[in-house]
C-alpha cells in the first residue's frame, strides 16, 4: 500500500496545485481585463468615435428625409425641423432646391463649412450626389491638430413634388488629449486593480484550496489503512459534500475491515475445529491399541463432512456473489420441495418442526437453489431457536405470490442489526462459537440466490420474541393445468 501511494505521489508531484492554479488563473483574468481595457480605450478610441459620430448623422439625415418625404411640410415647418435637429445634435444643416438658389440653413457653430457654400456649390453638390445614388459621405482627416470635417448629402423629392438638397456637416473633435487624460487615468486604474486582484485572489484561493488540502491530507491517511478519521465538511456545498461523502466511505471502508476480521476469525475457527478433531482421532486411532473403533471413524467422517460443508459454502457464496452460477429454472411444486425437506429435518430427535401450507404453490425457479434458501432458513432458526427447539415453516399464499416463513423462538434481533444480518459473515451474536449445522454463511447464501431470481426476502424480529425469516416468489399455473379464465376451468 505505501508503495503504490508513493508512486502515485511521485506521478502527481510536478502538477501545480489547486491554489495556486486558482490564484493564476484570477491573475490571468485579471491581466486580459486590464490588457482590454488599454486597447478600447487608447488603441480604438478614435475609430469608436468617428464611427460613432459617422452613424449619428447619417441616422439624422435619413430620419429628416422620411418625414419631409412622408409629410407635405410648408416652409416654416421645415425650417422649425432644421433648426429644432441642428440643435439637438449639434450638426449644422442646410436644406435647398435642385438649383441652390433657395435654401434654408442653421449652422451649431459661428464658423461652418456651409458659410462657404454659395447657390452654384450647392447646385454641383446635387447633381454630384445624384449621381452617386442620392447619398453621399464625405469624411477629412487633417492629421494637424485641427477639426476634421465630416460632410452628409442626400438628394429627395417632397412630397409636394420639389427636388431637394439636404446638407449635414459635423466637425470631429481630436481626441488625443482626451487619450492623455484617459492613459493616466488607466495607469492608476492598472495599478489598483492588480493590487486588488492579486489580493482577491489569493483570498479565493485560500477560501477554496483550504478545506480541499485537508480532505487529501485525510484522505492520503485513509489511504493507508486508517479508517477512523474525521473529514473537513467545511468550505463550499460541492467540497462539503465531498466531505461528508469520504466521511461516509471511510464508515464504510470501517465495516468491510471489521467484517474481513471476522471472516479470519470464524473461518480459522471453523476450519481449526474439525481439523483438530480430524487430527486429535486419526492419532488415537493409530497410537492407541483398541481405538480403531466404527464410533471414531464415525466422527472423523462427520468433521470431514462438515469442513466439506463450510468449504463448499464458501465457494457457492463466492460464485453466486460473481454472478457465474447460471439459473436452471423450472415450474415444480413449491409446497412438495418444503414438505420433503422437513421430513428429513424430523428425524432430528432434539427438535421439534412444524409446516404449514394454504394449498400447492407452483413456481418457475431453480429448484436446487430454492431448496438450498429452505435449507440455510431452517439450519439458522435451529441455530438460534429458544429451549423448546420448535421450529415453524408457514406457507401463504397470494393471488401472485407464495411467501415462505421460517419462525424461531429464539432471543430475537436488535432493530439496529437487522439491516446487517445479510452480509457476508455477519454475526449478531459474536459469542455464538459455531453453528451445530451449516458454516454460518447461510443468510449471505440466501440473499444471493434470492437476488438472482428477483424474489423479496426480509425479517421481522423482536427482542426476546425470536425471529421470521421470510421470501417470496412468482406462482405459476401448475404444468398440464388451463389458465384462469378459459372455457373448461
Amino acid at each position: 500500500m505505501k508503495h503504490n501511494w508513493n508512486s502515485i505521489r511521485d506521478k502527481i508531484q510536478g502538477k501545480i496545485s489547486i491554489r495556486w492554479g486558482i490564484f493564476a488563473g484570477f491573475a490571468l483574468f485579471t491581466l486580459v481585463i486590464v490588457i482590454l481595457l488599454w486597447v478600447f480605450q487608447i488603441a480604438l478610441l478614435e475609430s469608436f468615435y468617428r464611427s460613432t459620430k459617422i452613424n449619428e448623422i447619417q441616422a439624422t439625415g435619413q430620419a429628416m428625409v422620411s418625414r419631409m418625404e412622408e409629410q407635405q411640410l410648408d416652409l416654416q415647418q421645415m425650417e422649425e425641423l432644421i433648426t429644432q435637429t441642428a440643435g439637438e445634435k449639434q450638426i449644422s444643416i442646410s436644406l435647398s432646391d435642385s438649383s441652390g438658389r433657395w435654401a434654408i440653413v442653421q449652422k451649431s457653430s459661428p464658423t461652418s463649412f456651409l458659410d462657404k457654400l454659395t447657390w452654384v456649390d450647392r447646385a454641383q453638390i446635387y447633381l454630384e450626389t445624384q449621381s452617386v445614388g442620392g447619398t453621399y459621405l464625405y469624411s477629412q482627416d487633417n492629421h494637424n491638430g485641427q477639426p476634421d470635417n465630416m460632410i452628409y448629402t442626400m438628394t429627395f423629392t417632397e412630397k409636394g413634388g420639389g427636388d431637394r438638397l439636404l446638407i449635414l456637416y459635423s466637425g470631429l473633435t481630436p481626441v488625443e488629449s482626451t487619450v492623455d487624460t484617459l492613459k493616466i487615468q488607466l495607469w492608476y486604474l492598472t495599478i489598483v486593480m492588480i493590487l486588488l486582484a492579486l489580493g482577491l485572489a489569493l483570498f479565493i484561493a485560500r477560501k477554496i484550496s483550504f478545506p480541499i488540502r485537508q480532505i487529501n491530507e485525510s484522505a492520503k491517511t485513509l489511504a493507508t489503512g486508517e479508517y477512523d478519521i474525521q473529514f473537513q465538511e467545511k468550505g463550499f456545498r460541492e467540497i462539503s459534500e465531498l466531505g461528508r461523502t469520504l466521511q461516509y466511505a471511510a464508515g464504510e471502508l470501517s465495516k468491510v475491515e471489521q467484517l474481513r476480521r471476522d471472516l479470519i476469525a470464524n473461518v480459522s475457527h471453523d476450519l481449526r475445529t474439525p481439523l483438530t478433531m480430524i487430527a486429535g482421532y486419526s492419532e488415537v486411532m493409530r497410537d492407541i491399541p483398541g481405538e480403531n473403533t466404527p464410533e471414531n471413524v464415525q466422527i472423523i467422517i462427520d468433521e470431514t463432512n462438515r469442513l466439506t460443508t463450510l468449504v463448499n459454502d464458501m465457494l457457492d457464496l463466492s460464485k453466486l456473489q460473481a454472478g457465474v452460477i447460471p439459473l436452471e429454472k423450472s415450474v415444480f411444486n413449491l409446497t412438495e420441495s418444503i414438505r420433503e425437506i422437513m421430513t428429513r429435518y424430523d428425524k432430528m430427535a432434539d427438535f421439534h418442526f412444524y409446516f404449514s401450507a394454504d394449498e400447492d404453490a407452483y413456481v418457475n425457479a431453480d429448484e436446487l437453489k430454492i431448496s438450498q434458501v429452505v435449507y440455510n432458513l431452517v439450519n439458522n432458526a435451529i441455530n438460534y431457536t429458544g429451549e423448546d427447539k420448535t421450529v415453524w415453516v408457514c406457507q401463504k399464499n397470494s393471488e401472485k405470490t407464495v411467501r415462505v416463513e421460517v419462525i424461531d423462538s429464539g432471543e430475537g434481533i436488535e432493530p439496529d442489526k437487522l439491516k446487517d444480518i445479510w452480509e457476508r459473515y455477519y454475526k449478531v451474536d459474536k459469542s455464538h462459537k459455531r453453528a451445530q449445522i451449516g458454516s454460518g454463511l447461510g443468510l449471505s447464501i440466501v440473499k444471493s440466490i434470492l437476488d438472482l431470481h428477483g424474489g423479496l426476502y426480509g425479517v421481522q424480529s423482536e427482542v426476546g420474541k425470536g425471529s421470521a425469516f421470510w421470501f417470496e416468489l412468482e406462482r405459476v399455473e401448475k404444468p398440464g393445468s388451463q389458465p384462469k379464465g378459459l372455457p373448461g376451468t
